[in-house]
């Protein structure tokens, strides 16, 4: 007997066409797409073939799911687990792939495309902007229902004063707003805010940090939002020394004079 495979796809944050290849592949290879109706584009489903099983799993407990792996692994099916943006970011996909290997089935995830890289190509911002911004944070705030571990704070992290993307914290917005600038980002700090980025009906709000909260909540903004914040949101006029004649790699030598007047913008001899 073929042994069974969950294969854990990326679906991207939204519109169908922002899925991987490889996702699309899988998805048109399952014979059960296991998808999330509340967070997955149903146009995602295109890529399943005729006769496929489809399932919701927006009202499934992790034991159902659990069942379906389970007659993957009696009769060798090949199940395709799709979550929204990519599954390694908040997709409870951990005790997933334990319990699917414990079955003795095969394992893959395929990366999709996070929502937080969907908000930034959306207002076309690099979020590391050189001399400006070189790290992003990536985090929730703390008090929902999954406890942080010590030590994770949006008020530590926002002692950083870099780029930071906040996922599942729109429905405490002034709290966020409150620990954002608590941990001490200036006021003035630039926000996006993404709602649905994507779909068909994206929003997409630009403020400031001690706007944030009204902002927020004159939307009614609670569910599918992202906030990006952080001074890299706006800044310009700086360059990477990438592309800079006077950066050398494997693939090209430097112009000595570019070189020089590099090293002595870096402050070196």
């Amino acid at each position: 007997m073929t042994r069974g495979k969950v294969t854990f796809v990326g679906a991207g944050p939204g519109a169908p066409d922002l899925i991987t290849l490889r996702g699309a592949t899988a998805i048109a290879a399952a014979d059960v797409v296991v998808w999330a109706s509340s967070l997955v584009h149903e146009g995602v489903l295109g890529h399943a073939r005729p006769g496929a099983r489809v399932l919701d799993s927006a009202a499934m407990s992790l034991e159902q799911v659990v069942e379906l792996f389970e007659q993957a692994a009696r009769q060798g099916l090949l199940v395709a687990r799709v979550h929204s943006g990519d599954p390694t970011l908040w997709g409870a996909v951990a005790e997933q792939l334990e319990r699917a290997r414990d079955l003795g089935l095969d394992t893959e995830v395929v990366p999709g495309v996070s929502s937080f890289t969907a908000v930034a190509a959306a207002v076309q911002r690099e979020l590391t902007v050189p001399q400006v911004a070189q790290s992003v944070v990536l985090t929730r705030l703390e008090g929902g229902k999954t406890p942080m571990p010590a030590g994770e704070s949006v008020r530590a992290f926002a002692a950083h004063q870099t780029t930071m993307a906040l996922f599942l914290s729109a429905a405490r917005s002034a709290q966020l707003q409150e620990e954002l600038l608590a941990g001490g980002y200036p006021p003035q700090t630039p926000c996006v805010v993404g709602h649905r980025v994507s779909w068909e009906d994206e929003l997409i709000l630009r403020c400031r940090l001690d706007e944030l909260a009204a902002t927020m909540r004159a939307n009614k903004l609670w569910k599918h939002t992202l906030v990006l914040v952080g001074p890299a949101l706006q800044a310009g006029g700086t360059r990477s020394h990438l592309y800079h004649p006077g950066h050398f790699h494997g693939h090209r030598r430097a112009d000595p004079s570019a070189r020089r007047a590099l090293r002595q913008e870096r402050g070196a001899p």
